[in-house]
């Protein structure tokens, strides 16, 4: 979650600092576990080291993750350890679905995030997800898994749809702007309509925008070090989650002392935040108020990051591709005119009208494929042993962070045909390139046990979003097709995005 080179370096930094304070323990305990029988199963991956692991993190800077550890790949196969001087620290890189099962389905006593994560602490709270226990942050998980289920999504469609044609109903008859301000705005005011519910999302509409921003602006690399860091970055963060803390208490101290949510009201569980609210742990034991702050905040936040640079790279790759575009926008047509009980309010569009947008969720899933996040990065707390396709094994050894490619994955030509280009037939039925390799060919949302709960929240929010912009606009690109910017969770389009557009005349 810099300016050295990608988040992949950030994370692996981060990573690096946490497996420096923790070899001594480590070791001791690899050396009680471990057996020579383990040790022997297989040999240990190859290894970049010395010169060749300063010419990997070089490449890493001037070329991107992709290319650099698609070079190592080239080099040393599928599996391979970058390995610091004097033992200091040792990354173990995983590519391809083949060698992905561990590193996503073992329990969390073989491998885990650890305390990989803390950072994220001064961010979310100290009461919830990685600054707790992890039975504690299971059923928070659990948790936010209950509030975004397809129930919820449902109830979820209409809001998301009044909040999208609210905000480009400034938009006048044609115009020039930036999509990616547009967008961060609007997935914004969804999400916080969808999460905290309508009154505090009309009370404090731009002072959320403004104040997760500070959020985001005090996540730099030495936030993953030194998350404390007294640094003018680090109290602009604090003040700014302070606030959030007390907007969101306010609201929730409110509905506690109302009848709302209520068994047999008709409120009854109208919104997640509501839902959080009426959660309970295994105990019986209702969350405090911080605790449902903290995880609100959480989820908004991973959601900005994921639905923005998604949405934004969609629309760059359907404006650059003139038929996709033609059909996706051919699909809108057809279903807006048969949307049930639809005249002229956008926000009458129901769930099951956008579960049947297949063409637009075809190019969603693959601009997710082509900018996923960098990397995953666990913590190895006994060996363990992997298979490349062309069968060699490995044995990883305990102590190893483990790093799983997922921009590297999205890309193996063995999987997608193409893979550079931009193709949202690769998931098309007859097709469904991601599920050649099996179930760890498609990453950008994890897997396994590692799941992300907001995957299908995430995917209906960006297709409402662009069914609007589709069924009353006609943009076009005026920048030039964006680089990347490596150094954000979700790599984004580098710079502004500028597009043009005219309202259309026919009628929807």
């Amino acid at each position: 979650m810099d300016q050295l080179t990608s988040s992949t370096v950030f994370w692996l930094t981060t990573a690096v600092a946490f497996l420096l304070i923790n070899t001594v323990i480590l070791r001791a305990l690899q050396k009680r576990k471990s057996s020579p029988a383990a040790a022997a199963a297989a040999a240990p991956p190859p290894v970049v080291q010395g010169v060749g692991l300063v010419r990997f993190v070089r490449a890493m800077a001037r070329d991107g993750p992709l290319e650099a550890i698609r070079e190592q790949q080239a080099k040393l196969g599928s599996v391979f350890t970058a390995s610091a001087p004097l033992g200091l620290f040792k990354v173990t890189f995983l590519i391809g679905s083949e060698v992905s099962s561990h590193f996503y389905v073992a329990p969390d006593s073989e491998i885990s995030m650890g305390r990989l994560y803390e950072f994220t602490v001064p961010i979310f709270g100290p009461g919830v997800l990685y600054g707790v226990d992890l039975e504690t942050r299971k059923e928070q998980i659990r948790f936010n898994w209950d509030i975004l289920k397809p129930r919820s999504l449902k109830a979820s469609v209409g809001a998301m749809a009044e909040e999208v044609e609210n905000y480009f109903s400034r938009w006048g008859d044609q115009g020039t702007v930036d999509l990616k301000h547009e967008l961060e705005q609007v997935l914004m005011l969804t999400a916080s309509r969808c999460l905290l519910g309508k009154e505090l999302r009309e009370s404090v509409p731009g002072k959320l925008c403004e104040l997760f921003g500070e959020l985001d602006n005090g996540l730099h690399l030495i936030s993953g070090l030194l998350p404390y860091l007294p640094i003018p970055a680090h109290r602009r963060r604090d003040r700014a989650r302070q606030r959030l803390g007390e907007i969101i208490t306010e609201v929730i101290r409110l509905r506690r002392n109302s009848s709302r949510g209520a068994a047999g009201t008709d409120e009854n569980n109208d919104d997640m935040l509501q839902c959080l609210i009426n959660s309970r742990y295994k105990d019986g034991c209702a969350m405090t108020d911080a605790e449902i702050a903290g995880l609100v905040v959480a989820l908004m936040f991973a959601g900005k990051h994921t639905s923005s640079g998604v949405s934004i790279w969609t629309g760059v790759h359907l404006l650059s591709n003139p038929n996709h575009l033609a059909a996706v926008v051919a699909e809108q047509d057809r279903l807006m005119a048969s949307c049930p009980g639809r005249t002229d309010d956008y926000h009458r569009l129901d769930y099951d009208t956008v579960q049947e947008m297949r063409s637009l969720h075809c190019c969603v899933k693959e601009a997710l494929r082509l900018h996923p996040p960098v990397a995953a990065v666990r913590q190895a707390y006994k060996h363990f042993t992997v298979q490349t396709k062309e069968g060699k094994e490995y044995t990883i050894p305990g102590g190893h962070m483990v790093v799983s490619t997922i921009l590297v994955n999205h890309y193996l030509p063995h999987i997608y045909k193409d893979p550079h280009v931009f193709d949202p037939q690769k998931f098309a039925p007859g097709r469904e390139e991601d599920k050649v390799a099996g179930r760890f060919s498609f990453l950008s949302f994890s897997a396994g046990r590692h799941a992300c709960a907001g995957e299908s929240f995430s995917y209906t929010q960006i297709k409402v979003l662009w069914s609007y912009l589709l069924s009353n606009f006609e943009i076009k690109m005026v920048s030039p097709f964006p680089e990347t910017e490596w150094s954000t969770v979700i790599p984004e389009p580098k710079g502004k995005v500028m597009v043009s557009y005219r309202r259309r005349t026919a009628p929807k």
